[in-house]
């Protein structure tokens, strides 16, 4: 039986003009796009978008609830698929090591810090480094980049690529790191990017929701990158605060999803901002606190003088570690200039 609009939590005047438009089941406004249901039933883009919202909501629920029917999942089974996690690495051994072999797969991670320390540069790392061949130890997939600051640059992006091919041409030992090395081009790098630019929040939201169908026919996408995800909502929302927090919390659940469903690591850039706290101001990652619970992972990229830093400050499984980093010409690496070099160790793609 077709679930009913009806019985969705929407207001008076937005329910009946989903409804006289002709929109009168769930399967009817899944069939659309936000600019089709709000040319067609007279609602604003953001009206729309809740609708949109709501709908995903509701089925995703029910589906979620016959999909579990008769099915369990055992903690060795948990233990199992957390032990096969696959990871994105960053180039930084040392940042990598902390995080267990790199950003997980499947989860969320979010990269917080002030303008200029390198949080866009961590991002174009992570989509060029998802793409290094298998036998090198990568992923040999794809990446989605949402652009919301006009921040994408494609020369810095050619920079990172030509040093990644670089890296693994000297690597290559046997015939099949060879042959992999001899397709893992500069040019084929930035083929397998995917450049999406939003400019505000409605944007952004209409991309996100839209994104399942490109991942299914897509299903070499191992990354998400959102660069930033604060930007756009840190506009427009002065006087309404509940708003904000209602989208952000819809868009919060599709991204989760679809890290879990196409096995592909989410990453979300966000600025920081000043919160007053017993007298005093501090730095802390925008949003809000509600939104700090979203990421599984979280990154704090930091100045300590001179030197950059990356801490990790929110991880189920790892412990809360700094390690020094740089942004050089070729990309994310370590900085050693006050660390003792490490010990000796096989070779990896982030030496």
């Amino acid at each position: 039986m077709q679930t009913p609009l009806s019985i969705l939590p929407l207001s008076p005047p937005i329910k009946v003009k989903v409804l006289n438009a002709g929109f009168h089941v769930f399967d009817d406004v899944l069939q659309v796009s936000v600019l089709e249901l709000s040319r067609e039933a007279g609602l604003s883009q953001e009206d729309a978008l809740e609708v949109l919202q709501a709908v995903r909501k509701e089925a995703g629920a029910d589906g979620g609830a016959a999909a579990g029917d008769g099915a369990s999942l055992t903690a060795l089974d948990l233990l199992q698929n957390e032990e096969a996690l696959t990871r994105i690495v960053t180039f930084s051994s040392r940042l990598d090591s902390a995080l267990g072999g790199g950003l997980p797969v499947g989860k969320t991670t979010e990269i917080c810090g002030a303008p200029g320390v390198g949080k866009t540069q961590l991002c174009l790392q992570l989509a060029v480094d998802v793409q290094v061949p298998p036998c090198f130890g990568g992923l040999g997939g794809q990446a989605v980049f949402i652009d919301t600051e006009g921040s994408f640059v494609v020369q810095r992006v050619v920079d990172l690529a030509a040093a990644a091919v670089r890296h693994c041409t000297l690597l290559a030992e046997d015939a099949e790191q060879r042959e992999a090395a001899t397709a893992f081009t500069v040019e084929n790098i930035l083929s397998n990017i995917f450049l999406v630019r939003c400019h505000d929040y409605v944007e952004l939201l209409a991309e996100i929701y839209l994104l399942p169908d490109f991942l299914s026919g897509h299903p070499k996408v191992r990354l998400l990158v959102i660069d930033s995800v604060a930007f756009p909502f840190r506009q427009h929302f002065d006087d309404l605060r509940n708003q904000r927090t209602r989208l952000l919390s819809g868009m919060a659940q599709q991204l989760i999803s679809m890290a879990t469903k196409h096995d592909m690591a989410v990453v979300l850039s966000n600025q920081m901002t000043t919160r007053v706290q017993g007298g005093q101001s501090q730095l802390v990652p925008a949003l809000g606190e509600s939104w700090g619970h979203v990421p599984t992972l979280r990154l704090l990229l930091r100045w300590a003088g001179s030197q950059r830093q990356a801490t990790i400050f929110k991880s189920p499984d790892n412990e809360e570690a700094t390690v020094n980093y740089q942004i050089t010409m070729d990309g994310f690496r370590d900085d050693d200039r006050s660390e003792q070099p490490p010990s000796k160790r096989p070779r990896t793609l982030a030496d």
